[in-house]
């Protein structure tokens, strides 16, 4: 069988904000040159335009830098909330606050016991996945923040206490353990892209992809949605 080094064994305090600040570098300077029509465009979340993806991505990260929890924080109804109270500004100002968030929330991720906040991050870089396939992007759920989301997911998804799976992924040369490994069942197996992998952790649309997985189905996967 196949080593499979697990990067989740233990936790980097340092990786969501790595996470974050290499998807502002990729991200912010392709949203500063769309159309304003590109804003409008539709994506797989649903109702949610590129707009609305980015309001509730810059308005959580705010709440996160800014210390503000409130009960029934990232509800549905909040997060209506949040982008309605984003509807009047300029499109460029919500990509402002957007990378604002991305720059200054790994310092306060890395800071809270017990990686609470990990999955947020993890959340924020699929979210620009979404904006990504929107837009037509190659390499959506990929490009050079891939490496830190699949060791942050791995990382997630064992604290989590998710079901174990090994991953052999096409463009990544170790293979990658998630979950928690209990030691009564072996983990699931998982074969094809890594941004596939995301995909179906993210329950976000599988149209189009090729992978092979055994001793589990879609749906005991799905991280967040």
């Amino acid at each position: 069988m196949t080593d499979v080094r697990d990067t989740t064994d233990g936790r980097d305090p340092e990786l969501p904000g790595l996470l974050l600040r290499t998807e502002r570098d990729a991200l912010i300077p392709l949203l500063r040159k769309l159309p304003d029509e590109a804003f409008a465009l539709r994506t797989c979340c649903p109702g949610w335009t590129v707009r609305h993806v980015l309001a509730h991505c810059s308005a959580a990260l705010t709440r996160l830098v800014e210390d503000r929890f409130e009960d029934g924080v990232f509800s549905p109804e909040a997060n209506d909330r949040d982008i309605a109270e984003r509807a009047d500004r300029a499109d460029a100002a919500v990509v402002d606050e957007l990378e604002r968030g991305l720059t200054e929330a790994g310092p306060v991720i890395a800071a809270a016991p017990d990686g609470r906040y990990d999955g947020l991050a993890l959340g924020e870089w699929v979210h620009a996945g979404d904006v990504r396939d929107a837009l037509g992007e190659p390499g959506a759920y990929a490009g050079p923040a891939l490496a830190p989301a699949l060791e942050l997911l791995a990382s997630v998804t064992r604290s989590r206490g998710a079901l174990p799976l090994h991953a052999d992924l096409d463009d990544r040369d170790d293979p990658l353990l998630l979950g928690a490994a209990t030691g009564e069942h072996p983990p699931a197996r998982y074969l094809g892209p890594a941004a596939t992998l995301v995909r179906l952790y993210a329950a976000r649309p599988l149209t189009g992809t090729r992978y092979d997985l055994a001793g589990a189905k879609e749906a005991d996967l799905v991280l967040f949605g």
